[in-house]
C-alpha cells in the first residue's frame, strides 16, 4: 500500500509539473489518503502484533 501512495505521490508531482493541475491535485489527494491508511493499519499490526494466543 505504501508503494501505491509512493506512485500517486511520483504521478501527481509529474502533472504538478507539466501543469495539470486537476489531475496533480487528485494523485496527491488520493497519495494522503493511501498514506494516512496505511499508517493506521501499521499502528494496528504494532500493537496487535505482540499478542500471542496460548491454548
Amino acid at each position: 500500500m505504501l508503494s501505491y501512495a509512493l506512485l500517486f505521490l511520483i504521478v501527481a508531482i509529474i502533472a504538478g509539473v507539466l501543469g495539470f493541475g486537476f489531475i496533480a491535485g487528485t494523485a496527491a489527494m488520493v497519495a494522503k489518503v493511501l498514506f494516512v491508511v496505511f499508517l493506521v493499519l501499521f499502528l494496528f499490526s504494532l500493537l496487535g502484533g505482540g499478542r500471542s494466543r496460548k491454548l
